[in-house]
């Protein structure tokens, strides 16, 4: 079976997101990342909780954005999250942050994650991520 590259995640920015001048406050994209990224394992049928029960976890290693236009109170947001290998240990998600029926997106940026065992330790990405990242290459 061959799952799609990039998922999406649907969204509406709340007024706690906003700041004083009614645009959404920076560090809220990266919330969204965060709703893209489990929202992409949870598409392919395997989550969060999964993988912590099965003694690893992803922390984010690296973090970058780029903001290109303001998001504001009530649009309707779109998430759009790929995920790709980078080494045995360490996994990318890029994400593009859309309005509803705009041609450009608004945000994109990038997080980099290594798997690390239940000491804190590098390991292997779980058998079952990389086979989901294999079916989408085939």
């Amino acid at each position: 079976m061959t799952l799609p590259a990039v998922r999406s995640s649907q969204i509406r920015v709340r007024y706690a997101e906003t700041d004083q001048m009614g645009v959404v406050y920076y560090a809220n994209y990266f919330v969204w990342f965060e709703v893209g990224r489990t929202d992409w394992l949870r598409q392919a049928g395997w989550t969060y909780r999964q993988m912590e029960e099965a003694g690893v976890s992803l922390p984010v290693i690296e973090a970058h954005a780029e903001y290109r236009r303001a998001a504001r109170y009530d649009d309707e947001l779109e998430i759009r999250t790929k995920a790709t290998p980078m080494t045995a240990v360490r996994l990318r998600f890029d994400y593009e942050i859309w309005r509803a029926g705009d041609e450009l997106p608004l945000a994109a940026g990038h997080t980099i994650h290594a798997a690390m065992d239940l000491n804190g330790r590098a390991c292997r990405l779980p058998q079952t991520v990389r086979d989901l990242l294999a079916s989408m290459t085939q």
